[in-house]
Formats: structure tokens, C-alpha cells, sequence
């Protein structure tokens, strides 16, 4: 498969020197350009997933009136927190 080219950006000097500062040994601005992207690529798609979610909920709840109670959420997430601090000490 052959690759593509991401459009260049102009920046101002003192932004590419910037940039520039931040660079890890070895690290070219075009893999950082590169990792960055990905990374708003990425988050872009949990957002998406993220209110697909949330429409579907609120699509769930005006058709049963069924909800969950703050505190029942916010006990599944300190459950759910706990269990991934125990499996990762």
C-alpha cells in the first residue's frame, strides 16, 4: 500500500522553534507531527463513540422512563476504579 502525504502547515518561527525544543533525542518533527495526529485522530473517535453512547442512553430513557440513579453510577465507576487499582498493583 503506498502512504500519503499530510499537508504541510505553516507556523510562525517561534512556534517551529517552539517544536523544535520539545523534540525527544532522535525524534524528527515530522514523527512528532505525525504522533500527534494520530492521537486527535483517536480522541476524535472516543468523542464520537462517546456521544453515540450518550444519544442512545437518552433515546433509552424517553422511551422507558428507566433511569439510573447518580449515586448507582458513581458507585459502578468507584468499583470499576478499584478493581483496575488492584490489577495493576
Amino acid at each position: 500500500m503506498k502512504t500519503a502525504v499530510i499537508p504541510q502547515v505553516r507556523v510562525e518561527p517561534e512556534f517551529r522553534g517552539n517544536l523544535e525544543a520539545v523534540l525527544q533525542e532522535g525524534e524528527t518533527i515530522s514523527a512528532f507531527v505525525e504522533s500527534a495526529v494520530r492521537s486527535a485522530v483517536e480522541f476524535r473517535h472516543m468523542q464520537s463513540r462517546f456521544h453515540a453512547r450518550g444519544q442512545a442512553a437518552w433515546e433509552r430513557f424517553q422511551a422507558t422512563g428507566e433511569s439510573s440513579s447518580a449515586d448507582d453510577v458513581l458507585s459502578k465507576l468507584q468499583a470499576k476504579l478499584d478493581a483496575k487499582r488492584r490489577q495493576m498493583s
